[in-house]
């Protein structure tokens, strides 16, 4: 019986143990050599030659600590100034808002000693004119916006579109008619003119009496009534024969023009008869000129 050679098992030395971090010899070498060969050599050659960052004499010496002392002591200064000055400031502040509202109870009060006045004076005003102005007293108070009026008539809302946006351009000026969402200066007068020509007898927006004296302006986009900014929406109150002046309103060139706003460009509005509207008197109406009125004769 034959026998298969036998293998001798070759022994194999011992495999020499790797370091931790053989895998890392970049960072190994950026943290065994952090500074560049370059420093290194300049940084030799300097004190080969007895140079050196610091002051070597006695007076460079002192030099360099009359610095620092002196670098110190501007910082010193300074917190030391601002910690001072911090209760100062703080003091300043307090009264001047004190004054602020000592000044604004002022003008509170003063403004409601000019609105008192101006109760008083209208009032004045509206008994001089029942006193000397006869059977037509009443009427030309209605009429000049002197005395409040009440009785039958119509209702306006106007408001912007539910899209306005406001734009950087003049109302309604370029030729394709952008930016014309929003309500403006010259709707309202149209809208007011038509209810006069309608035959309103006293009209008011947003509770502001308008006489014959009043303007309708614009400032940006707010709409002024005598100086007076109003936002929107605005409500129109007409005292006059209700339906005939809401029918006659809504068939004007005026009337017309408010419908092709809405049709047109979404500006809302919408127009209601009341029976009772209450429009109050003019906050003040000045008497420029006044004479009185001659007797005619031979008149019965």
């Amino acid at each position: 019986m034959c026998g298969m050679p036998q293998q001798h098992r070759v022994r194999s030395s011992p495999e020499r143990p790797t370091r931790p971090d053989a895998s890392m010899s970049l960072l190994t070498n950026v943290m065994d050599h952090s500074l560049d060969d370059g420093y290194a050599e300049s940084a030799a050659r300097k004190r080969a030659q007895g140079q050196s960052g610091l002051p070597k004499t006695l007076r460079a010496k002192l030099g360099l600590a009359a610095g620092l002392v002196l670098a110190a002591l501007v910082v010193t200064v300074g917190a030391a100034q601002a910690r001072i000055a911090a209760p100062v400031v703080a003091k300043e502040r307090e009264e001047l808002i004190d004054r602020i509202d000592q000044e604004s109870e002022t003008a509170d009060r003063l403004e409601g000693q000019v609105d008192s006045l101006r109760t008083d004076v209208g009032n004045k005003q509206r008994e001089a004119l029942k006193k000397h102005g006869g059977e037509q007293g009443e009427l030309v108070g209605m009429l000049s916006g002197a005395v409040a009026v009440h009785g039958p008539g119509v209702k306006l809302v106007v408001d912007d579109a539910k899209s306005a946006q406001s734009g950087t351009g003049g109302p309604r000026e370029s030729a394709d008619f952008s930016d014309t969402g929003r309500v403006r200066d010259r709707d309202m007068q149209r809208v007011v003119n038509g209810l006069w020509e309608s035959g309103a007898e006293a009209v008011s927006i947003n509770g502001q009496r308008l006489t014959a004296l009043s303007a309708i302006r614009a400032a940006g986009d707010a709409i002024l009534v005598d100086n007076k900014p109003l936002v929107p929406p605005y409500t129109v109150l007409a005292v006059g024969d209700g339906q005939r002046l809401s029918t006659r309103f809504q068939n004007s060139s005026d009337g017309l023009y408010l419908h092709a706003l809405t049709e047109n460009f979404g500006i809302r509005n919408s127009i209601s008869t009341l029976d009772d509207v209450k429009i109050p008197a003019a906050p003040s109406v000045i008497v420029r000129t006044a004479q009185p009125r001659a007797e005619q004769k031979g008149t019965s």
